[in-house]
């Protein structure tokens, strides 16, 4: 292709770029031009693509035209140069599912956790997590978008993965056993699927922040829990043309309902771009009849501004859930923990740990409504010398003494751990932290969590090995990290299996 040639193509190829995921319409446009020749309003009509988009892409093309008065079509020899560069052939592939397909995503599903009620979890069907997928490959340019799943107990991920593997996936979770299962069946698979830990309600991972052309969630079907999800969303898309799918449903008994969570969607400056409804279907969720709605919602310049707001309770069960918000501590409770504290205890603290925890006077922290991951993230934010958390007296870090080793080992390099079960009462327990002193790698990275950790890694090896350059310390973390993909990213973001795994090797 010479000089004059690649212009157009490079001029339609900068259009197709700008608009993202929404390129696969209008390759449609250049599909129409490949054919006999098409009007302008036939080539809007046929593709539903607005005019002054159809006609952006006809003055890219330029000489790659030709124009009579029947319309517009690619010259013969430009048409084939548009097939091949911008596969527009593929729009037009057969793409049946098949049985393969559907027995693959079943045994992910059946090999996967069970379902957590606390956490809202109810299973989509296999056949949905495909729908899911197929329906985005056919409405958007997937190749090499960038794709974020807020919540994935339905493994949309692995859906993904099996229809287009050329998108870009990252999952993040509050659920650890999730991520361990994507990230095992990805290893074995050779999906390309990042996955990062994060509640929702304390913040979310730096990385995502405007990373994602789109993003599908199914949350918690509480207003609380759509406006959050949705504008953790907003904070991860990352320019006009990228999309929220979201799950949601309701029971036709209950309109009043629909209304207050739509209502929170539009609060964030969204558009209702399109609702398809029944789109999902579950084991469970008879209320709303096993079934919700898919909203495709486009974002407006106000979005972003209008995300910047956290709500904490949000699930429909157990302790977080919106009904069971805490109340104030008693003085009785706080009065209670000083023996196993060993101090006064004025107050509790709230958990959270988007940024590092320090305190005085030995701090302790309410974690009555832990779901499980809390206690080691904030084992992981804190640096004081001395801290408390109170949580659950079956709390599954505390239930066992399997369960109380695997704690102790991985913040060993910190902290030296303390279990007083059934203490202050018979419902609660309190973990006590006492800061070591271990001059060593691993303590190097545990009391820097929040840093990038290919970062943290290589100044703690050159302050533990005097002889490392800075070049050989990058070299060596490179070795010996279980996945360099991880070393962009924060410690404290990563699941719990692979924050082990850097400990380990760090030792």
């Amino acid at each position: 292709m010479n000089a004059a040639e690649s212009e157009p193509v490079e001029a339609v190829r900068d259009l197709l770029n700008s608009a993202g995921p929404l390129a696969r319409r209008r390759r449609d446009v250049l599909g129409e031009l490949t054919g006999g020749h098409r009007s302008l309003d036939e080539l809007i009509r046929r593709t539903g693509v607005s005019r002054r988009t159809v006609e952006d892409l006809l003055d890219a093309a330029g000489d790659d035209l030709q124009q009579d008065a029947s319309g517009y079509r690619l010259t013969d020899e430009a048409a084939a140069r548009y097939r091949e560069e911008f596969d527009l052939d593929e729009l037009r592939a057969p793409r049946a599912r098949t049985d393969e397909q559907l027995d693959l995503m079943s045994g992910f599903i059946t090999s996967g956790p069970k379902p957590t009620a606390a956490l809202d979890h109810v299973t989509a069907t296999p056949e949905t997590a495909l729908r899911r997928a197929e329906w985005m490959r056919d409405n958007y340019d997937l190749p090499g978008t960038k794709v974020l799943l807020l919540g994935d107990h339905d493994l949309t991920s692995l859906a993904l993965s099996i229809v287009e593997p050329r998108a870009q996936l990252r999952v993040v979770d509050l659920d650890e056993q999730i991520l361990r299962h994507i990230d095992t069946v990805a290893a074995d698979r050779g999906y390309g699927i990042g996955t990062l830990h994060a509640d929702l309600r304390f913040g979310l991972p730096p990385d995502l922040e405007s990373w994602a052309d789109l993003v599908f969630t199914d949350p918690p079907y509480t207003a609380e829990g759509i406006g959050l999800f949705a504008a953790r969303a907003a904070e991860c898309l990352a320019r006009a043309n990228s999309r929220l799918l979201l799950a949601y449903g309701y029971s036709d008994r209950t309109p009043a309902l629909g209304h207050k969570v739509q209502q929170e969607v539009l609060r964030l400056g969204m558009v209702f771009e399109a609702i398809l409804p029944g789109f999902h279907r579950y084991y469970g969720a008879q209320a709303i009849g096993s079934a919700s709605d898919l909203y495709v919602c486009q974002p407006t310049a106000q979005t972003r501004k209008l995300a910047l707001r956290q709500v904490h309770s949000i699930y429909t069960h157990g302790p977080q859930s919106v009904e069971s918000m805490s109340s104030a501590t008693s003085e009785t409770l706080l009065s209670a923990l000083a023996d196993p504290v060993g101090a006064p205890v004025a107050e509790l603290r709230s958990p959270g740990w988007t940024r590092p925890v320090r305190g005085q006077h030995t701090p302790v922290f309410d974690l009555r409504a832990d779901p499980g991951p809390w206690l080691l993230r904030m084992l992981l934010a804190c640096n004081a010398d001395r801290a408390g958390f109170l949580v659950d007296n079956n709390h599954p870090d505390i239930t066992s003494e399997r369960a109380q080793t695997d704690l102790v080992n991985l913040v060993s390099s910190k902290f030296r751990l303390r279990f007083h079960r059934s203490s202050p009462d018979a419902k609660h327990a309190v973990v006590i932290a006492d800061a070591v002193e271990s001059d060593s790698v691993a303590a190097h990275l545990l009391r820097r969590a929040h840093g990038k950790l290919g970062n943290v890694w290589r100044e703690g090896l050159i302050a533990h090995t005097a002889e490392l350059t800075k070049r050989e310390a990058k070299d060596k973390v490179a070795e010996l990290a279980p996945d360099t993909g991880d070393l962009a990213l924060r410690l404290i973001d990563l699941p719990r299996h692979r924050v082990g795994e850097v400990v380990v090797r760090a030792r």
